[in-house]
């Protein structure tokens, strides 16, 4: 059963968009099966630029089905305007893409809530993309949400939604004083969602398991990162929703067996977008350096917000390859550590004067750790048009090398660039 999850291991933007692109060419079946458009994948290829935040990101390779899963949360609103935002690009969508009727919806009220705690936390707030996952989340595991297999039955969908309005009424007009929420214009308005998804909506997990059988390969393409899970992460700055390999699979309803290779995605720095801490902030002068390369491409798909940059934790990435049981590497981004001298890598954190090997579960602990450094030396030259990596100087190899035995899992696969060619692929197997 070639059933191959990627997932990100650190907080987001390690650019699996590109890899789940690039993979895309060798698998029949792309999946994405967690968390909602609070998501953003950027790819470039084929003189295109896209940016997806609920299609998974093989969609530009005609030869592939794509899914919905059961464990996604779905804003009909954004995901009508991807599809039709692909079909303006010539990607016809109609026979390609499968909903899943247990995946649950955000509604606009969903939103505003979304916004409303994040303002009443003042400067404890998290830095939500405002997007309505939180409260979407609230209501499924309060048993008063509303999923796709509801919004095909007009007459279930309208018993569902006023038992989820008035609940929802109490909460924005006791808590936040805002209006009562106007339950016929949201019913009419998803009405209209409702038609133009119809025809998506599909035994997405049985179709899933069908081409298991088949042996076809399945690519489940992972949402945000390891260190944003809503349980092992850098709790409470986290997504609502579980990020890790083991999430994937259970909202794709695929069991553990239908799971051959975790790829994990891992950035040559390591950035942030919105509260939290990162312990590997750079220095001042460093992120000038950083900010001054071409291409720097560190701005959110999502939210448009600029990332905090710092060096290449190493420490939290050997943590989420072993929570996720990644067997296979992808280094991203090698090409923005050109131009410097030396690289510094964390190996390691003080605490209160011990020295730790992993992140310590309190919030409070982690904003307070001093990284150890290990510095290693710069290549100071190109990588961007190299396609082997015998081709890279030896001081690129070197950390290469460095980052398998510290996290004891190879590199398959090595991104140079964001556009699809510029890639070195370590292991033919995986293309």
């Amino acid at each position: 059963m070639p059933g191959i999850v990627v997932v990100g291991l650190q907080w987001g933007d390690e650019g699996k968009g590109k890899i789940v692109d690039l993979l895309s060419l060798r698998a029949s079946h792309i999946v994405r099966s967690q968390g909602g458009n609070n998501a953003g994948h950027t790819i470039k290829a084929e003189g295109k630029e896209l940016g997806l935040h609920l299609i998974p990101s093989g969609v530009l390779h005609t030869h592939t089905r794509i899914y919905i899963g059961s464990g996604c949360l779905i804003d009909p609103r954004v995901l009508i305007e991807e599809i039709r935002g692909l079909g303006e690009l010539g990607l016809d969508l109609t026979t390609r893409l499968y909903i899943s009727p247990y995946a649950h919806l955000i509604f606009p009220f969903h939103r505003e809530l979304d916004r409303f705690y994040e303002e009443r936390k003042g400067n404890q707030a998290i830095g939500t993309t405002g997007s309505g996952i939180g409260p979407c989340v609230m209501d499924r595991a309060a048993r008063i949400g509303v999923r796709v297999a509801e919004l095909m039955r007009p007459e279930i969908f309208r018993k569902r939604l006023e038992i989820l309005t008035s609940a929802k009424n109490l909460e924005l007009g006791k808590i936040f004083g805002q209006k009562p929420i106007d339950i016929d214009a949201v019913y009419e308005e998803y009405l209209d969602y409702a038609a133009l998804l119809r025809p998506f909506v599909q035994d997405v997990e049985g179709r899933i398991r069908e081409a298991l059988i088949r042996d076809e390969t399945v690519l489940f393409e992972g949402a945000q990162g390891a260190l944003l899970d809503g349980v092992l992460g850098s709790y409470p700055f986290v997504t609502s929703t579980s990020t890790h390999s083991s999430s994937v699979s259970a909202g794709a309803a695929i069991g553990p067996t239908g799971i051959e290779s975790v790829l994990g995605v891992l950035k040559a720095y390591t950035t942030r977008v919105g509260s939290g801490p990162l312990p590997t902030a750079v220095s001042p002068d460093a992120l000038e350096e950083f900010k001054g390369i071409e291409n720097f491409r560190e701005v959110g798909t999502t939210t448009g917000r600029a990332r905090r940059i710092g060096w290449l934790d190493l420490v939290l990435a050997r943590h989420a390859v072993q929570l996720n049981g990644v067997d296979s590497l992808v280094l991203t981004k090698l090409d923005i550590l050109d131009q410097f001298e030396e690289i510094q890598v964390c190996t390691g954190y003080l605490l209160d004067g011990e020295q730790i090997d992993k992140p310590p579960p309190l919030i409070e602990d982690l904003q307070r750790v001093e990284p150890v450094y290990e510095t290693l030396p710069g290549w100071q030259a190109s990588t961007e048009k190299i396609d082997k990596i015998r081709g890279l100087p030896q001081n690129a190899r070197d950390f290469i090398t460095f980052i398998e035995d510290f996290c004891n899992v190879p590199i398959v696969i090595i991104s140079v660039g964001p556009n699809r060619e510029e890639t070195i692929v370590v292991d033919e197997e995986f293309l």
